[in-house]
């Protein structure tokens, strides 16, 4: 055997079995990783301020809530990513607090329940959560790339308001909110990250989000949009204390209510690992979704003890693989060691808080289109030949839709119909499986011919057509 061919297999040996395996230099890895924590930090600051404010805490306070927040994420992004026997899916998936939970738990405050009832609640719930894993780990045949598809890209549609918020401002209540500075920043923000992609370094490209982010704050900085001051106030160090707002306590109509709230977070985690294992291109079966699960729930499970929430998977962060191509689940485990430090290190915390929330809006429109595009790149590969795949898609899509659409659409219904569908992930999910069910399961009365709805023949276009439209324009 030749030398390059000896080169040759040595490399294929080293290769990872699987792409989420790979490993990146350090400096790489960190960098990526921090990519990952700027996209999602608003995101998992925005519950704990909720439902701090709620609970009428003071700044400091609201502030320990943060960063116990921070800390727990932390841990449960490392426990997701890396994995132990029974625990965590090993793909790149980033935890935190669930924004699922913020209006039941804002509820249960405003009911007088206060926020140790929040955090008993929290407990139980993931409890039974934790139990019933196993039901839906076995739920992977239902997600046939119909479903998978329909998810994934009412993920990124549903997020698309979020990044548009941020762009504004992030604050309705501000004077600012809305200005054209503010949407003017985030567009130059999004035009970084276009002309960045554009480059031909590989390696500028796949960073274009993160270097677009530190340029954006820098002209912010420069125009006067940004504010350090505050960096400085407040501990340097800080460990989240156990049980630091008092002890748990455990009221029935609060558990039940956290016990919805559980099953929305157990389908749109479960919609996630799908979604990522799909952009990852690895093999996602019913063991890995029920690792996956486990690991949210035995991290929302102990999250109370250390004064944090719900734990999930977070959707934005999905369409950062799929932007960048990076699929190692190790950028996303020091993703979840940055933000372990961030939570004992408040000033940290108080510098990445200190990014303009429009400079994340700018970013958030490609990341969170991404997630979409991911979505239609897998109903591409759907066969709607002879079958109802194509009324599958338009009914799960606008089903997901209408929550996006119009927010308020089950308020008038029972607490626990808008519980579950007030969000357009869990929406389109329960709609997505009910009709693969109901059309690719049931067999029972589905013509073999089916109605308008079945896609029509492909019919390439010819010289002949483009001729016969000029005749006819003439």
């Amino acid at each position: 055997m030749n030398k390059n061919a000896s080169s040759a297999a040595a490399r294929r040996s080293t290769a990872p079995a699987r792409p989420e395996d790979e490993r990146l230099p350090i400096g790489s890895t960190f960098a990526y990783g921090f990519q990952h924590v700027l996209t999602m930090y608003g995101g998992i600051i925005a519950p704990p301020l909720i439902v701090g404010t709620a609970a009428g805490m003071s700044s400091s306070d609201v502030g320990l809530l943060i960063a116990a927040c921070l800390f727990v994420g932390g841990l449960a992004t490392l426990l997701q990513t890396i994995g132990i026997p029974f625990f965590g899916s090993q793909l790149p998936l980033v935890q935190g607090v669930s924004f699922a939970g913020v209006a039941t738990m804002t509820a249960i405050i405003g009911g007088g329940g206060g926020i140790q009832a929040v955090f008993g609640a929290v407990m139980v719930s993931a409890a039974v959560g934790l139990l019933i894993t196993p039901v839906f780990s076995k739920v992977i045949r239902f997600f046939p790339p119909v479903v998978n598809g329909i998810v994934i890209t009412v993920i990124g549609l549903s997020l698309m308001p979020v990044a548009a918020n941020w762009a504004m401002g992030g604050n309705a209540k501000a004077d600012n909110y809305g200005s054209m500075a503010n949407i003017g920043l985030a567009g130059v923000t999004l035009l970084v990250v276009l002309l960045l992609s554009k480059l031909g370094n590989a390696t500028i490209s796949r960073l274009s989000i993160l270097l677009a982010i530190v340029i954006g704050t820098l002209i912010a900085v420069f125009t006067g949009m940004a504010d350090f001051s505050g960096i400085g106030n407040g501990p340097i160090f800080a460990f989240p204390a156990p049980f630091a707002f008092g002890w748990p306590t455990f009221e029935l109509p609060a558990i039940i209510s956290m016990l919805i709230v559980t099953l929305v977070i157990l389908t749109e985690t479960t919609a996630d690992i799908l979604a990522v294992g799909e952009i990852v291109e690895t093999e996602v079966d019913s063991k890995r979704i029920g690792n996956g699960l486990r690991a949210d729930m035995i991290s929302s499970l102990i999250s109370p003890i250390f004064n944090s929430f719900t734990q999930s998977a977070f959707a934005q962060n999905v369409g950062l693989v799929a932007i960048t191509g990076i699929k190692s689940r190790f950028v996303v485990s020091a993703g979840g060691l940055i933000l372990v430090v961030l939570g004992l290190l408040p000033i940290m915390g108080r510098v990445v808080a200190a990014v303009p929330t429009a400079v994340l809006g700018g970013a958030g429109i490609v990341l969170f289109g991404t997630v979409a595009a991911s979505g239609i790149r897998t109903l591409a590969k759907v066969d709607y030949k002879n079958n109802m795949n194509l009324i599958i898609v338009a009914t799960g899509v606008g089903f997901g839709i209408i929550p996006i659409a119009a927010p308020t659409f089950w308020n008038e219904f029972p607490t626990w119909v808008g519980t579950i569908f007030h969000s357009g992930i869990s929406s389109a999910a329960v709609a997505a499986i009910l009709l693969n069910i109901l059309f690719n399961h049931i067999k029972i009365g589905t013509p073999t011919d089916p109605s308008v709805f079945a896609k029509a023949p492909v019919r390439p276009a010819t010289e002949k057509d483009f001729e016969d439209q000029k005749v006819s324009e003439a």
